[in-house]
């Protein structure tokens, strides 16, 4: 009996460690992809994208969630790198201020070719990844980034956009946004517009542009799954049954995922996983595993939202 005391901790400490040992096996041989990291947002706001400062170092920048060497620790394989600007461009400067993000990831890849290769094909992220980098995606997060022009859509394509957020926080001219659900916006388009929303999806799917869900309303989510005719993500998305916030992703919703063999990337922001100030690994799991029993292990992915 006194010897079970000391024993099991430690059992519990060497299963730790195994479990953790078989991780970092599955990592160096399996790239882990991100779906959303917002450090070029942070890169701008601290530094106006003059990344040649000295503290804007990647290697030993300090007060952000990312830098290379936590890239690095945390065995990231592949990264979509989000081109973000607020929804207070729209209709103002949101297409040069996109380009001005798409262009500050790029310049990272160019600085830093030892850790980042950009790419835009499945084949890149396992070129990349065989050369012990992270191979760094582009992710345009929002609509209005695109000023309602497929032409812009397209340029936005050619320039490495591999994702388009439908929406971010506000409703564009053709798609609802989530705080349609809070009752904080008024729906305009009960979901996609009949026009040009569905124009957009077509649009996406001929280029390959992964249609993202995160920020939707549930009424855009469900219109752009039955509508497109490719698997969609939520790059940065939770499980609404155990968290019940209008950015997380409710079971029916989650069925159409299985249907189209979807992808929800789990976000780790706190309000997301446990709708409070604070959260845990343990409760990101639990979103994991319930996003896999609805929807099947094919549906889950990783999102952090770091930054």
């Amino acid at each position: 009996m006194w010897t079970c005391w000391w024993l099991w901790p430690l059992v519990a400490v060497c299963t730790a460690d195994q479990f953790l040992d078989q991780a970092k096996r599955i990592m160096q041989t399996t790239p882990v992809i991100d779906g959303h990291n917002d450090l070029p947002w942070q890169l701008l706001l601290r530094f106006n994208n003059e990344l040649r400062q000295k503290n804007a170092n990647l290697n030993t920048l300090t007060g952000t969630h990312t830098n290379i060497p936590k890239l690095r620790a945390g065995f990231v394989g592949g990264q979509f790198w989000s081109a973000y600007t607020p929804c207070d461009t729209q209709n103002k400067d949101a297409v040069k201020r996109t380009l001005e993000q798409i262009d500050v990831i790029h310049r990272m890849c160019q600085m830093y070719p030892e850790t980042f290769q950009c790419v835009t094909t499945s084949q890149g992220i396992r070129e990349a990844f065989r050369a012990g980098k992270v191979a760094s995606l582009i992710g345009v997060e929002g609509g209005h980034s695109i000023d309602s022009s497929l032409g812009v859509l397209r340029a936005l394509y050619q320039l490495g956009m591999r994702y388009l957020t439908l929406t971010h926080s506000c409703n564009t001219p053709w798609a609802d946004n989530w705080l349609v659900d809070t009752g904080d916006h008024d729906a305009q388009h009960s979901g996609l517009s009949d026009d040009f929303g569905k124009s957009v999806v077509r649009e996406m799917n001929r280029l390959g542009v992964i249609i993202d869900l995160a920020h939707v309303s549930v009424a855009t989510m469900k219109a752009a799954l039955n509508q497109s005719q490719a698997p969609v993500i939520f790059s940065h998305s939770s499980a609404f049954a155990l968290c019940k916030h209008w950015r997380n992703v409710p079971d029916d919703v989650l069925q159409l995922v299985k249907r189209t063999g979807s992808l929800v990337m789990v976000n780790f922001y706190n309000d997301y996983v446990a709708c409070k100030r604070e959260a845990n690994l343990s409760q990101v799991a639990d979103h994991l595993d319930h996003i896999k029993k609805v929807a099947g292990a094919g549906a889950v992915g990783f999102g952090g939202d770091f930054d």
